[in-house]
Formats: structure tokens, C-alpha cells, sequence
């Protein structure tokens, strides 16, 4: 039976598949339109199944919100070129819909949703058997807040949600939280919401290099004092490097060593403990202020952190959780 091309338009139109696979799928079931959808979707999942094993880093990340529910969705793929395509973007943004209009929760309840007859996880696989590339639910997150704002990013690789406790905030300040988030990836809300284990490694590291910092001031000082230049003296490949270029004598090295040793060891003995607390504490302070949002600078005011452009728009308003994914960074 000769297949037309109206036949082939039509399923085409049906499941977006190649001209050629259309063709085929016709021809092999006689004109039967249904029986080659049937032929396409399982092509489909072979075609996943041969490149489970293939790695998925690119894709198209959005967000979005449906009243205090907001949700972000990567639909990962293999190259960019497919994940610039706009019915692989039409395909993100149609999952992403169905996630807010049903609002779900996790990405194994994304996967189960109805869609066009299928889940949305076999629709995913369709997709597949058009592009032979492998594609993947990537990252699924969610935030249910008395407010809820978003920000996706130029390029479709990097999109935001965040959530306020407050109704009704103001759609250009959660707009401007939303794009801080994406602009300075804070690790946290605010420094009660950082892990102990991490506010415990900071302290530790700060301590130490408050620490050396003390201890290489006092080498520097004894180092002077007795005519030596410590810059020549900072480390054994830079003293044998002088040597040999003849900047320092035998006698200044082995001078500046013990000299070194020796002050060192006394001053890191008798090094002020509360000075070194305070010290360190102020570096501790200074990695909430980079790391967490509401004590980060606003990028939009470096006069204010967020957490004061928050107040100033609403007495007590503050961000209760967000989430960031960024493809990039995977």
C-alpha cells in the first residue's frame, strides 16, 4: 500500500517525528494511523533504553507559580542544540504547567502526571525516539509560602524560586530577591538555616589562619629586627632560590631560619585565646554576611542587605526558603 503524504503530515503532526520514521512506520502498517503511533512511541523507548548509560548535562530550567505554590523543573538533555530547540522549551514549559496546575511535590509524582494520553514520563520517552537523544527529569523543586516569587534566567539554564512569610508581598521586591538569589547563590536564608557542620569547619578554619596570620606577623617582626628581609625568607624553595641567585648568603639563610623557628614557636604558645575568638569570630560573621540571603548586600542598593530591604518594605517580611538551579553548575 502506497503511503501519501497527506498520511505522513498527519503523523507527523501527531507525534512530531521525522519526515523518513514517518514514513516508515505508515508503510509498515499499512496506512494505519493509530498502529504507527503505537510503532513511533515504542521506537521511542528503545532508543532510551540504548542510551540509558549517555550523559544528560544539558536541558531547559524554568520556574513558575500558582498562587503560593511556586515550582522549578530542569528537562535535561544530551546537547545544546536540542535544549535551544523550541519544542524541546514548549515541552519544559507544558511539564512545568502541569507540575503547578496539579501542584506535585516531587519529581516521581511529575513523572506519573497525565499528558496527551501518556505520563509524562513516556511522554518524555516519545520525545526521545524524535530526537535520539537521551532526556531526563533533571531537577524538581518546590516551595509553598504565604508568598511565592520567581526569576528565570536569559538562556534557560538558570531559574529561581523563593517564599516569604507574608501575603501579598510585592511583586518587584520578590522579583528582586528572586534575581539576588540567582545572581549571588547564597547557600542559605539566613545563619540559623546553616548546617552546625559547616558554621563548626568555618570557625575552625578561621581560627587557624587568625592563627598563622599571628604567628607569620611575629616571624616578620623578629625577622626585621635582626636586618633580615623577610620576603627572602618566606619559604625553603624561596631561600634556596636566593641563595642561588645571590641575594642571601649561607650565613643570613641559616640566620633567618632559626630566627624563624624559634619565634614561631613562642609566639604560636602564647597566643592570645580571646583574641584569636574575636578575631575569628569576626571572619565567621563575614561568611554569613557573603554566604546566607538575608544578610547578603543587595545588588540593587549595596546600602542595604536583603533582609533591610525586606523590613523596609514590609514591617517583619522576611524569605522563608528558596531553591536555585543552575544547569550550569551540575
Amino acid at each position: 500500500m502506497a503511503v501519501t503524504m497527506a498520511e505522513i503530515t498527519k503523523l507527523r503532526h501527531l507525534t512530531s517525528a521525522g519526515l523518513m520514521d514517518c514514513k516508515k512506520a505508515l508503510a509498515e502498517t499499512n496506512g494505519d494511523i493509530d498502529a504507527a503511533v503505537e510503532i513511533l512511541r515504542k521506537k521511542g523507548q528503545a532508543v532510551a533504553a540504548k542510551r540509558e548509560d549517555r550523559q544528560a548535562s544539558e536541558g531547559c530550567v524554568l520556574a513558575g507559580a500558582n498562587g503560593n505554590f511556586a515550582a522549578v523543573f530542569a528537562l535535561k538533555c544530551e546537547t545544546d542544540f536540542v535544549a535551544k530547540n523550541q519544542g524541546f522549551v514548549d515541552l519544559t514549559k507544558a511539564i512545568l504547567k502541569l507540575a503547578l496546575d496539579n501542584k506535585v511535590k516531587t519529581a516521581e509524582e511529575l513523572g506519573k502526571l497525565p499528558m496527551d494520553g501518556l505520563t509524562v514520563a513516556d511522554k518524555i520517552v516519545e520525545e526521545v525516539g524524535k530526537t535520539g537523544e537521551k532526556m531526563e527529569i533533571g531537577a524538581y523543586e518546590t516551595i509553598e509560602a504565604p508568598t511565592v516569587a520567581f526569576y528565570n534566567h536569559f538562556g534557560n539554564k538558570l531559574a529561581v524560586i523563593v517564599g516569604f512569610n507574608q501575603a501579598d508581598v510585592n511583586y518587584e521586591v520578590g522579583h528582586d530577591v528572586a534575581m539576588q538569589i540567582a545572581s549571588m547563590n547564597p547557600m542559605a536564608v539566613d545563619r540559623n538555616s546553616v548546617p552546625q557542620e559547616t558554621i563548626d569547619t568555618e570557625l575552625k578554619v578561621a581560627i587557624e589562619k587568625t592563627k598563622e596570620e599571628q604567628v607569620k606577623k611575629a616571624v616578620e617582626a623578629a625577622l626585621k629586627k635582626a636586618g633580615l628581609n623577610p620576603n627572602l625568607l618566606d619559604s625553603e624553595a624561596h631561600i634556596e632560590s636566593n641563595i642561588a641567585k645571590g641575594w642571601l648568603t649561607e650565613e643570613e639563610a641559616e640566620k633567618g631560619r632559626k630566627i624563624a623557628a624559634e619565634t614561631a614557636a613562642a609566639k604560636a604558645a602564647n597566643l592570645p585565646e580571646q583574641m584569636i575568638q574575636n578575631i575569628a569570630q569576626g571572619r565567621l560573621n563575614k561568611f554569613f554576611k557573603e554566604s546566607t540571603l538575608m544578610e547578603q548586600e543587595f545588588v540593587k542598593d549595596g546600602k542595604l542587605t536583603i533582609g533591610q530591604y525586606l523590613e523596609q518594605s514590609s514591617k517583619g517580611l522576611a524569605a522563608v526558603d528558596f531553591k536555585r538551579v543552575n544547569l550550569n553548575e551540575d
